[in-house]
Order: C-alpha cells, then structure tokens, then sequence
C-alpha cells in the first residue's frame, strides 16, 4: 500500500499503526569503578576509616567505611564471642533481661555511601542507614544537572540529611550537599546492632589478614 507524506505505515491485516522507534537516550554511566569512587567519596567527605568492600544489607548495595573499636574487640576475644551475623540472635540483644550482657559494639560505623547512576536509586540504598549516623551517595555529575535533581533529589536529600558527591567524567569528586548532623538520629535498636555485627565480621576478615603480614 502506497503511503503519502505524513501517512503513518499500516501493518498488513491489522488496523494497528507501526510504531516508530523513538530516540535513545543513552544511560548515565559512573566514571570509574563502583569502588573508586567509593573510596574518593569517603576522603572528600572527611570519613576516616576502612573502606569495606561492597556489602548487601537489607537488599541494598552500599559501602561501609569503619573502624574497629580496640578495647570492646579485646573484651570480645577474652569472652569468646566473635561476630555473630544471626539476625534471630541479635535481636535478643536488645530484650531489657538480655542487654546488659549483651557483647559490646566491637565496630565504630563512621559512614555509609551508595554509589549510584541515579539519585533515586542511591537515596534508596542509603536512606535506612541515615537513620543511626551518617550516609551519603556518589553520582556522576551529570546526573546533578536535571530539573529532578535540583527539584526533587535534594530536598529530600536535606530532610534526611544525606550528604552528596559528585563524580565528573575524570572521577574526580566533588562534594554537591553537605550532610546535615544535627538531624535526629535512632538510638540503638536490634537493626542497628545486626548491622554493626556484619560491619565488625567484615573488619576482621580486611584488616587481620594485613596484621598478620
């Protein structure tokens, strides 16, 4: 069938018009490595620590940086009491007949970041966390420069008081929003030690391996 200007192509037997294919928008892509830009946004941030590897906690992927607390680990050893990762478990920790001889917080949560193509997806994963301290999330710049960013991520960003830091295509970093510490925080609850259980599980296995060498 011939089709005139401006006519829209008709399938064969079918009333259906053929759909054109529309314009691809390519995905935002993160500068360097997930890790790197971890690792840059801690420094930028001033968060002074070990940077744990990539971890999966509540279905969300983010970045821990810690730090040991020598004396309650000390405590830990001479009880007998490693990092204990049952969730079940832990809970109990915070039954009122049980928490005074609960093991003490072997591991100091200095922060956690997300790094994300896309800043609903980084306040997604960092948000549960901001509740107990800080956390912020990495972007690629690009993705700061939208309406919705400015109109929608941070103000968010402010209630929760997530700090943000942008990634240009060198991945070099730059701090976008300050986090905001005088927010109210949680006191410590059964998720908040069960974090802090995988965190201290995690600084064991990076740090005494370099103690041995």
């Amino acid at each position: 069938m011939a089709v005139t200007p401006g006519q829209a192509a008709v399938t064969s037997g079918s009333n259906d018009t053929r759909s054109l294919p529309s314009r691809v928008v390519p995905p935002v892509e993160l500068p360097a490595s997930a890790e790197e830009l971890a690792k840059e946004g801690a420094a930028q941030l001033g968060w002074d620590g070990v940077l744990l590897p990539e971890l999966t906690l509540f279905g969300r992927r983010v970045f821990v940086v810690a730090r040991l607390r020598t004396e309650a680990h000390a405590e830990r050893i001479a009880m007998g009491v490693g990092p204990v990762t049952d969730r079940a478990t832990v809970s109990t920790w915070t039954w009122p007949e049980l928490a005074p001889t609960a093991p003490a917080q072997a591991a100091e949560i200095v922060g956690v970041l997300a790094v994300a193509r896309h800043w609903r997806t980084g306040m997604a994963a960092t948000v549960p966390f901001a509740r107990y301290g800080d956390a912020a999330m990495v972007l690629p710049a690009t993705a700061t420069l939208s309406h919705d960013y400015v109109d929608n991520c941070l103000p968010r960003a402010r209630i929760y008081g997530l700090a943000v830091v942008a990634a240009d295509t060198d991945a070099v970093v730059d701090l976008d929003l300050a986090g905001r510490s005088e927010r109210m925080l949680f006191a410590e609850d059964a998720v908040s030690r069960w974090v802090n259980e995988m965190v201290y599980e995690q600084l064991l296995a990076t740090e005494l391996p370099a103690e041995v060498e």
